[in-house]
């Protein structure tokens, strides 16, 4: 057998191996790029002084490298993507959100200890005798500041700065003014802020200017200065202020604070609140009331109006029943916003068609969104028109399960179409809807959009601590808690909203538990 036979036998063998060495060799350098990259976001949420988040990043990578680059793991390569999504989009904020409602964040709560120290040590003032008014000057690439002296009058000039000019520069004598050049317009010189911000000037006497504004330099003197103790001295007055770690601010000894103040743990302060507190506990209470009342209420109303609709049209011998179910169905197929605001404008109560029609009736305006009854009214009205057609799917999917020969039994025993409702139709269906029913009744204690967009929980309660609408359910009561009136509560409306979390997943065992023995009865 001569070399070339052989080569050529072996030739088919070696294409694949180098193949998948290739395969091989392109796999790692990729896992290696990505591996650099995970590295490089893991240390920058290091860097910004969240240690567990980036250890929480980096486990979570560290996973995914793990069952995607070892070979007895196949099986997982498929639950990986779902279980980090689970984490990553349903626990993780669930986490962060109940750990929030332990506590103060808010608007006056957002910084830490340590950054909201930072934040005061850095703050200034200027020494108003030594203010300066600066104008810049273009000087080819480069510039030139020119300060007036506002008690002397005297001009100075700093030499010619380059565009990167930082640090201490002396000043001089100014030249002749035709000489400097145009001065820069505002947007220009708000460009070269930061350069600004970085220069401070020297004068001959030895005194620093530093910059003060976007047309001022001046001798800047710190506001506040750190005691051993940790705490801040005013520069001012000597006034000492403590850092208090129950209230979250730093404060003097006659109870003065400091803004900003900084996150503290409160335990369970947030949660003791909406029991103990009576300003707040009297509106969530009612809220809470209302909440339940306002889903049970559209549940029961949609099924009143839905479960109707779906008997009337399956009846056989009703003629354009197509046409009619379109048309009822319609309300369903129109997004929920846009009628919402077309019902808001219905109801309004000066312009509005059907304060119209009452008035030519009856002799009656009715303030539909001033009178919180009527305010509820006029929202269990909008949120049934727009959840009967649901119901009325489900129902007419329901009973065409429901075998025919009932029905003609029944008509051969001379029954009419109650009993058959009564007897046939509404028991059959009634174990199957259940748990869909639930399903509706959890989704209408989270409607935010209705409430949002028709009354935004109006009309308020009044002489309350904390604002609450009549109309608000506990979501769009979170919500006026989280980014409304309270200055941005987020501790407080955490804490609502883990409350919220815990009633909808009870809700939900329910239903699973119904499901389980509806299919335990079949």
């Amino acid at each position: 057998m001569s070399v070339e036979t052989a080569s050529l036998r072996h030739a088919p063998l070696q294409a694949p191996a180098q193949a998948g060495l290739m395969t091989t060799l392109l796999k790692w350098v990729v896992a290696l790029a990505i591996g650099l990259g995970v590295l490089w976001v893991v240390f920058s949420i290091y860097a910004a002084g969240q240690p567990i988040w980036a250890l929480g990043v980096l486990a979570l990578f560290g996973l995914g490298f793990y069952v995607y680059l070892s070979t007895a793991n196949h099986a997982y390569r498929y639950l990986y993507p779902g279980v980090a999504a689970m984490l990553v989009f349903v626990a993780f904020p669930l986490f962060y959100t109940a750990s929030i409602g332990f506590t103060n964040y808010s608007s006056a709560h957002l910084l830490s200890e340590q950054r909201a120290r930072a934040y005061l040590l850095d703050q200034s003032w200027p020494v108003e005798s030594t203010v300066m008014d600066m104008t810049v000057h273009a000087q080819g690439n480069a510039v030139r500041l020119l300060l007036r002296a506002r008690t002397s009058e005297q001009l100075f000039a700093t030499p010619i700065l380059a565009q990167e000019a930082t640090g201490v520069v002396a000043l001089e004598p100014a030249p002749a003014l035709d000489t400097l050049g145009a001065p820069l317009e505002m947007r220009q010189v708000i460009q070269k802020r930061d350069q600004l911000m970085r220069l401070q000037l020297k004068q001959a006497d030895g005194v620093i200017l530093s910059y003060a504004g976007l047309r001022e330099f001046a001798v800047v003197n710190p506001l506040w200065k750190a005691g051993p103790d940790g705490a801040l001295v005013s520069a001012e007055t000597g006034t000492r202020y403590l850092p208090n770690r129950q209230t979250g601010f730093f404060e003097s000894d006659t109870g003065e604070r400091l803004s900003p103040g900084f996150t503290v743990g409160v335990g369970l302060d947030n949660y003791a609140r909406m029991i103990n507190d009576p300003d707040f506990r009297g509106p969530f209470l009612s809220i809470f009331v209302w909440t339940v009342a306002f889903s049970a209420l559209t549940v029961a109303f949609t099924v009143a109006v839905g479960l109707p609709l779906a008997v009337l049209l399956n009846w056989e011998a009703l003629r354009f029943r197509t046409v009619y179910r379109t048309l009822v169905f319609l309300p369903y197929a129109v997004p929920a916003f846009i009628s919402i605001l077309v019902f808001k404008g219905l109801f309004n109560q000066n312009f509005g068609e059907i304060n119209t029609i009452l008035h030519s009736l009856f002799g009656v305006r009715p303030a539909w969104f001033a009178d919180p009854m009527l305010a509820k009214i006029m929202i269990l009205i909008v949120n049934t028109w727009l959840g009967y057609p649901y119901i009325m799917i489900l129902c007419s999917g329901l009973m065409k399960a429901i075998p025919s020969d009932l029905y003609e039994a029944s008509a051969l025993a001379g029954a009419g179409p109650l009993t058959n409702f009564f007897k046939i139709t509404a028991p059959l269906i009634i174990k199957p809807l259940t748990p869909l029913l639930i399903t509706v009744f959890a989704f209408n204690f989270n409607n935010f959009v209705v409430i949002a967009l028709l009354t935004d929980g109006r009309p308020d309660f009044l002489n309350t601590k904390v604002p609450a609408g009549q109309t608000d359910i506990l979501v769009s009561y979170t919500y006026r808690l989280a980014f409304q009136d309270t200055g941005q509560n987020f501790g407080l409306a955490a804490a609502v909203s883990t409350v919220i979390f815990f009633m909808i997943a009870l809700m939900s065992i329910a239903n699973l538990r119904l499901a389980k023995v509806n299919a335990q009865t079949k």
